[in-house]
């Protein structure tokens, strides 16, 4: 591979990524068979809207009458539907909006009948888009919720837990308002092991999780809720269905994209282009800052002892986590710039190594890039503007860091969410 040329053949490989979860390739094969009623669509996540287009499209192309139906993603993130009605709400922290979107979904499965379809288009985001607090309980205290699970540093599984306990649209409840009706779920999977349930919180797919789980969880990762939200979770009012419940007897998912399609095909085109690819993983979590520490020393390892003079590229996906320590304040990032940042420390003065970390959705955290870039000379690069790159990764700031080198990744919306895309070339 000529010089220079790693950059672009990295971002080739996230592209490849997204593209091989692109809703409109995706969802043909899993469509269902047309209904004798209505067909319904409703729908939450990044890239619902791209969904609910596809699904619009592939469906009146198929021959069957236009669907209706509401979904709800992130503001920024809609895009044009001819029948289903595309609603914005904030993301990752609720707003007035999502409840109203919440209100709008639970609307359209109202008086429905055993002849009609719902099709639920899910994926990651969802579960911040679909604020709906049991009675008693407010958007604020949902609120209050949802940023102590984020700065916790739990698994998605805990955090699911705790948060379909606390609405009455996550852990299978909306679907549970769908009555006779045939539901089908067509998930675009943004979870390490692709759970069904765990995606976007599971509002049509109920778990085993019990709110005892949850009160377990919250008293071991020492997390602060509101004593209204507390008081909830200890009364059997917070209690969510089961999978055996009857309601959810006609009710089928499939998994339509995922991390490990994405990731195989990115391999693909890499060994097309004769780089020897192994796949570490499609389901590691942790703590980014841990995770950037194995990879750098799997890559390091590779560059000192590797014989071959063909290039070799290391790929991961999951969903690591980024834990603020108590009382501290963040910077601006996310959990892919942050991994990178540490990766960027461990890996300074190895001329062959190149990498890049990505969220596939197109935005990493709590700005407009989808990740960011580095290199052996990133931190050289760094030190010579005057920046202490420990300093930021200390203080969660590596959005900034990256921002000041100019090695930020920014995609803009993808249209999909399959987690984090992490490509390492040893050159």
């Amino acid at each position: 591979m000529k010089q220079g040329k790693e950059r672009e053949f990295l971002k080739s490989l996230f592209e490849t990524a997204v593209q091989a979860a692109d809703p409109l390739h995706c969802l043909k094969p899993y469509l269902p068979q047309a209904p004798k009623g209505r067909t319904i669509v409703i729908g939450a996540g990044k890239g619902a809207a791209q969904m609910a287009q596809a699904f619009e499209t592939l469906w009146v192309e198929a021959g069957n009458p236009a669907p209706q139906g509401v979904v709800v993603t992130r503001y920024g993130y809609g895009a044009e539907c001819r029948f289903i009605k595309v609603l914005e709400a904030a993301h990752p922290v609720p707003d007035e909006a999502g409840l109203e979107a919440a209100k709008q979904l639970k609307a359209v499965l109202q008086d429905l009948h055993k002849d009609d379809l719902v099709i639920a288009l899910i994926c990651g985001g969802g579960s911040a888009l679909l604020p709906a607090p049991p009675e008693g309980l407010t958007l604020a205290d949902e609120q209050a919720v949802n940023a102590a699970l984020l700065a916790s540093g739990a698994p998605i599984s805990v955090m699911n837990a705790i948060r379909k306990h606390v609405s009455t649209i996550k852990g299978g409840r909306l679907a549970a308002l769908a009555g006779s009706a045939r539901m089908v779920s067509l998930i675009v999977s943004d979870i390490p092991g692709d759970d069904p349930a765990l995606i976007a919180s599971g509002p049509t797919i109920a778990d085993r999780a019990t709110r005892h789980d949850a009160l377990k969880y919250i008293e071991h990762y020492k997390m602060q809720l509101p004593e209204k939200v507390m008081a909830h979770l200890q009364s059997a009012a917070a209690d969510a269905p089961l999978p055996d419940d009857t309601v959810f007897a006609r009710h089928s998912h499939h998994i339509i994209a995922s991390a490990a399609q994405s990731l195989a095909a990115a391999a693909k085109l890499a060994e097309e282009q004769g780089v020897e690819t192994h796949i570490l993983s499609d389901a590691i979590e942790g703590e980014a800052k841990d995770i950037a520490l194995m990879h750098a020393a799997m890559a390091q390892y590779q560059a000192r002892n590797r014989q071959a003079e063909q290039p070799l590229l290391l790929l991961s996906g999951g969903e690591t986590t980024v834990t603020l320590g108590s009382g501290s304040k963040a910077g601006k990032g996310g959990r892919n710039s942050e991994f990178m940042l540490a990766l960027a420390l461990n890996i300074a003065g190895s001329a062959n190594i190149h990498a890049l970390a990505a969220d596939t959705d197109g935005i990493d955290g709590s700005e407009n890039n989808a990740g960011a870039f580095a290199d052996g000379s990133t931190i050289q690069r760094m030190t010579a503007l005057g920046l202490d790159a420990k300093q930021y990764l200390a203080g969660h700031d590596s959005w900034s860091a990256f921002d000041a080198s100019g090695d930020l990744f920014v995609t803009g919306p993808t249209g999909t969410n399959v987690n984090d895309f992490r490509a390492i070339l040893i050159s």
